[in-house]
């Protein structure tokens, strides 16, 4: 590893070894766009918005590749995400994100990244059945969120009464009546993390993997948290906004906010038979560069093991793009 300068010329950037002063590294054609692509940005998201915004600053050519799945478009709105004291949608968000980006002259393909192939000179992609060479990959295609098989669950998330990220907006449910649907292994430490904000909370065992903690049930108990084991059959969005969940046994309960807990599925597929290195849920092991264990595939935001925020991630973003700038050959004017 060696320091480096950063495009301003200030010490710090550590970006691994550089290559010998005028070598041209790895550059490879685009088919869509007739032209050498610098970095092809699987993800439409925060993460990789704010990276083909920092890589096009830097005067790479970057193509986003934007299926339209991003989380981030599900949020109602955010207070946590800082420089927006009023608060801020996912949808503006990504909105602002996607002119601020189009500035510098970033393309976004709308379509799903089929494939992902290593060349000999970079990587190869299909995208809707088209070709897109690159010379580096970022993966910040995110998680799926596991879902309940619950019925009309999709619409009491629009409505607002439930919602997927506690870390993101738990204050604003202070006092509340809230809902936790979560497995018997992890409901425990999600309860603990929601009692503080309500003392209002009723835990919804799901699934039947694994077996409660009866320690851990007596602590909840101690803290008022109320455990229901019968499975929900049923939600019920209604005005306020909030919800009524019928559950197996017939009951009804009343919630205001229902947090589903169960898990999620890193979007790791285009990887599939490259042996990338990942955690015990799938998500992807990078370094301080957010490089992968695969040469020239770097992967930034949810994707990566580390905290599922849109903060992060857009550090993320930041870091792996200065390192992808640093490690292509020069572009002096």
């Amino acid at each position: 590893m060696t320091e480096e300068r950063s495009p301003n010329g200030e010490r710090g950037a550590m970006t691994g070894e550089r290559r010998p002063h005028g070598e041209r590294g790895p550059m490879t054609g685009f088919d869509h766009a007739g032209s050498d692509i610098d970095c092809a940005i699987v993800g439409g998201g925060p993460a990789g918005l704010t990276a083909a915004l920092y890589l096009a600053r830097f005067r790479r050519r970057v193509v986003v590749i934007d299926a339209c799945q991003s989380r981030a478009s599900l949020i109602p709105l955010s207070h946590n995400y800082p420089g927006f004291p009023q608060g801020v949608s996912g949808a503006e968000l990504l909105g602002r994100l996607r002119r601020q980006a189009s500035q510098y002259g970033v393309e976004i393909l709308h379509g799903t990244a089929e494939t992902l192939k290593a060349q000999e000179r970079g990587s190869l992609l299909t995208v809707e059945r088209r070709p897109v060479r690159a010379a580096t990959v970022l993966l910040a295609t995110g998680v799926r969120d596991r879902k309940p098989d619950i019925p009309d669950l999709r619409t009491a998330t629009l409505s607002g009464a439930v919602r997927w990220c506690p870390i993101c907006d738990g204050y604003e449910v202070q006092d509340q009546r809230v809902a936790l649907i979560s497995a018997p292994q992890e409901g425990y430490r999600h309860a603990l993390f929601l009692r503080t904000y309500t003392s209002r909370l009723c835990w919804f065992v799901h699934g039947d993997a694994g077996t409660l903690d009866e320690n851990d049930a007596a602590h909840l108990a101690e803290l008022d948290v109320k455990i229901i084991r019968s499975p929900i059959t049923q939600i019920r969005t209604l005005p306020g906004p909030h919800v009524s969940l019928w559950t197996q046994d017939g009951n009804e309960h009343f919630a205001n906010t229902v947090y589903p807990m169960v898990g999620c599925q890193p979007r790791v597929e285009l990887l599939e038979g490259f042996g990338a290195r990942v955690d015990d849920v799938r998500q992807l092991w990078v370094d301080a560069h957010q490089r992968t264990s695969i040469p020239g595939i770097y992967a930034a935001g949810d994707v990566v093991h580390a905290l599922n925020q849109m903060s992060v991630a857009v550090a993320h973003a930041a870091t792996a793009a200065t390192a992808i700038h640093n490690a292509l050959p020069y572009n002096y004017r």
